[in-house]
């Protein structure tokens, strides 16, 4: 008898991203525009977020409307087009419907109709988890190429009369494509994923699903709404994104002199001055964009991320570090090389 030996996984082959895309919403909520609103003020949202402004989607515009437009631009970008692509991944927590999966509908929106189209629900994390998955598949040979997408239209679950949460959210979307790498190309180094379901409470939309239905006795208690305990969501989001950025930049064999650009999860700008200073990245190395879109969850860093490439901030061998976090709870964080 022979003793057997376990195949060993195939060798991934590098990823890039290839394109980025993103689309915002044209109506503008200011500030100000919330003081006639809710008890708040400019000055209290600007102190204590940094956030001025986001952006509402239109009556009748939904989450797969805002994504299939940043996947458009980002298609256009990497010069791929909508019948070739052969996965897409959806991350948001404010789908169209609760089934079919919002990627389906972007599937039918963009004409991909060979495409596996499916969700990911990781709350803000989630299109880094996606850029995770995409980067094991696509580098394992199972898709040639993979679009993925962070959409979200939270507006449509903000409680509009509580003013601790009602001012952080807004809504967009942002893309990527992910394609393999060939010499010369950047290429994906390293990702990191985790989550605390122990925490899962102190961020959540308690109602809309199967634990609990909306029905005719609770639909007017308002608890298919974004619900958060502010202060153990600002400690656990900085201790896991800086664990989370030291073991992605441990992973791609750099150091955080390395990192050109670090672009976080656009939530509290309180947030993200509370991880640079733990971390050994200058602020002006920081891509900020919240003041201007609020808190988009999944969207963010895909927005981010699109604006910092378009804008000139990303050159060709750029390391940049990417990290999230959110409901779950959940973080993650990438390394890429541009």
């Amino acid at each position: 008898m022979t003793d057997s030996v376990a195949p060993s996984a195939p060798a991934l082959v590098p990823v890039k991203i290839a394109g980025t895309g993103s689309y915002l919403p044209e109506r503008i909520m200011t500030n100000h525009d919330l003081e006639a609103m809710v008890d708040t003020s400019d000055e209290w949202i600007t102190t204590r977020t940094g956030i001025k402004e986001r952006r509402i989607a239109a009556e009748g515009e939904y989450t797969s409307h805002l994504a299939t437009k940043a996947a458009e631009a980002a298609l256009e970008q990497a010069g791929l087009n909508s019948d070739d692509v052969e996965l897409i991944i959806v991350a948001t927590i404010t789908p169209d419907t609760l089934t079919p999966a919002t990627a389906c509908y972007v599937q039918q929106q963009l004409g991909s109709l060979k495409a596996v189209a499916f969700d990911i629900s990781a709350a803000c994390s989630g299109f880094l988890y996606a850029l995770d998955y995409a980067k094991h598949t696509v580098g394992a040979g199972a898709f040639k190429n993979a679009l993925i997408i962070g959409a979200e239209k939270l507006s449509a679950f903000v409680d509009w009369n509580d003013r601790n949460t009602c001012v952080l959210f807004g809504d967009g979307a942002g893309a990527a494509v992910i394609l393999p790498s060939v010499s010369g190309d950047g290429k994906i180094l390293s990702s990191q994923l985790g989550t605390d379901g122990a925490q899962a409470e102190l961020l959540n939309i308690p109602c809309g699903g199967s634990a609990c239905p909306i029905t005719l006795e609770n639909a007017n208690e308002k608890t298919a709404v974004l619900a958060m305990q502010g202060r153990e969501v600002f400690k656990h989001a900085v201790n896991a994104m800086k664990r989370a950025s030291i073991e992605a930049i441990k992973a791609a064999g750099l150091t955080f002199q390395d990192i050109k650009l670090l672009i976080p999860h656009q939530a509290n700008l309180r947030i993200i001055d509370a991880i640079v200073e733990r971390l050994e990245i200058r602020r002006e190395d920081v891509f900020i964009n919240l003041d201007k879109y609020g808190n988009t969850s999944a969207a963010a860093v895909a927005i981010a991320l699109d604006e910092a490439h378009r804008s000139g901030r990303i050159n060709r061998g750029d390391k940049i570090l990417l990290v999230a976090f959110g409901a779950g709870l959940t973080w993650a964080s990438a390394v890429i090389e541009w």
